[in-house]
């Protein structure tokens, strides 16, 4: 079956709250925040209520940071005023939210299927407050941010396995090309096992795919461990 490509560009927004969320631009001017009044409403609280603007001005879209209070990067570069956005292009929200900008003429992405729970298991996530439960214990004190946004990934990706490339773009989005280093991804591994074994030491709860990368095996609440 051959893949269609896109008549008009459209931007894909990544968060846990709208996953693999496509808007299709139109040459109309987006205002995107957390602001109620925004054309796209993001409810994540680092993100200004006013963030950006994405805008089309002589066949060519634009992104616009709205002196946002966390600063908004493109491509792990922070934006300065506006950029003149291309096929692939990462826009990153206060590193909380990322979006991509899909141009004409590219592949049109497949939808991501989400799973229908992904809340049930032992381990519960409350993306609000960015707080972890195991069995309804609370892990405190909290995981650091690298270690949240990892669990976060590995969480919303249900039983799908998360690339190393993939953690580096989650994690470290600021870092481009080779800044992370095959042994700092194991050791941020190792330092979120370590935090989950603190409530759950007889659950291994993060699966290393040698040669893939890593998947979460969150089980159900009566689940327990063979003797």
């Amino acid at each position: 079956m051959s893949e269609s490509t896109l008549d008009q560009p459209m931007l894909i927004i990544h968060s846990d709250k709208m996953t693999d969320t496509q808007w299709v631009l139109n040459g109309q001017s987006l205002v995107i925040g957390r602001g109620e009044d925004c054309d796209i409403v993001l409810p994540e609280r680092q993100v200004s209520r006013h963030h950006i603007r994405v805008y089309e001005e002589n066949d060519a879209y634009y992104v616009q940071d709205l002196d946002s209070r966390n600063g908004t990067w493109v491509n792990g570069v922070q934006l300065k005023g506006t950029h003149r956005l291309e096929d692939g292009d990462q826009v990153s929200l206060a590193l909380a939210i990322r979006l991509q900008f899909i141009g004409t003429g590219a592949t049109a992405p497949r939808q991501s299927v989400v799973p229908a729970d992904i809340t049930g298991g032992r381990l519960r996530i409350d993306p609000e407050a960015r707080r972890v439960f195991i069995n309804n214990s609370e892990i405190d004190p909290p995981l650091s941010p690298p270690q949240y946004r990892l669990l976060e990934l590995l969480f919303t990706s249900g039983e799908r396995i998360c690339t190393r490339d993939k953690v580096v773009e989650t994690v470290w989005p600021d870092v481009v090309g080779e800044g992370v280093s095959e042994q700092a991804i194991d050791a941020l591994v190792r330092r979120l096992r370590d935090r989950l074994a603190e409530i759950d030491p007889q659950w291994q709860y993060i699966i290393t795919v040698r040669g893939h990368g890593f998947r979460l095996n969150n089980p159900p609440q009566n689940m327990h461990p063979e003797p």
